[in-house]
């Protein structure tokens, strides 16, 4: 096997949180009135939490900033109670995935634009903790995807050849930032699928995570 180390994102990649995160955001903007619909919400795919915020406060400034920050808190606050409540599901393949590392002994890593307390609770959840060796959050980063920082801090910490290291990937600015790391990256689209540019920088795209344990035998 040519890889010795195993980057993982998080959102849409081992959790599908996306549709959970969706949900929320209409549900708070059908309360209060804003003009809110799945095409906007996928604009924001892969982006960080402070950017999302900067663009809502830019795209909802009619309704007044007070009014924007509340959105923003209650979609929050939305999301975590579904969380909370373990109604994420785990992406196909994911358990087989980990299993079969495991039983490799290959390192892995969670890396995620997301907020470690949220990442500690979708992996507790689902009992995968175990599974990883650390979690790197959007605490430890001063700039987001798809800057290289997450992945190359990630990297850092593995400590393999960057051509060793694998990065698993769902979003465009994943894939992006794995891309200016220089380190190999496998896309599993979630909510949208790669451009033929985005695809080159991959090594390869798959529908789900259970097509990448038989890569890795090759």
């Amino acid at each position: 096997m040519s890889y010795k180390s195993v980057i993982f994102d998080m959102d849409g990649l081992l959790f599908d949180t996306e549709v959970v995160y969706y949900e929320a955001s209409q549900l708070v903007a059908d309360r209060m009135g804003f003009p809110y619909d799945k095409e906007l919400y996928l604009t924001f795919l892969g982006v960080s939490d402070e950017e999302v915020g900067a663009n809502y406060h830019q795209i909802f400034a009619e309704f007044g900033k007070n009014n924007v920050k509340k959105f923003i808190e209650e979609t929050y606050e939305e999301t975590i109670k579904r969380f909370s409540a373990g109604k994420v599901q785990l992406k196909p393949g994911v358990l087989e995935l980990l299993d079969f590392l495991e039983e490799k002994q290959i390192p892995k890593v969670v890396a995620s634009s997301n907020q470690r307390h949220i990442i500690e609770l979708l992996l507790e959840k689902k009992q995968l903790s175990r599974y990883f060796d650390t979690i790197i959050s959007a605490e430890n980063v001063q700039r987001a995807k798809p800057d290289p920082e997450i992945f190359l801090l990630a990297h850092q910490y593995l400590g393999t050849q960057k051509h060793e290291t694998l990065i698993l990937e769902d979003s465009q600015n994943g894939i992006l930032a794995a891309s200016s790391a220089g380190i190999p990256v496998i896309m599993i689209p979630d909510l949208l699928l790669p451009s033929d540019d985005l695809k080159e920088k991959t090594v390869a795209v798959f529908s789900s995570l259970h097509e990448v344990p038989e890569f890795l035998k090759q």
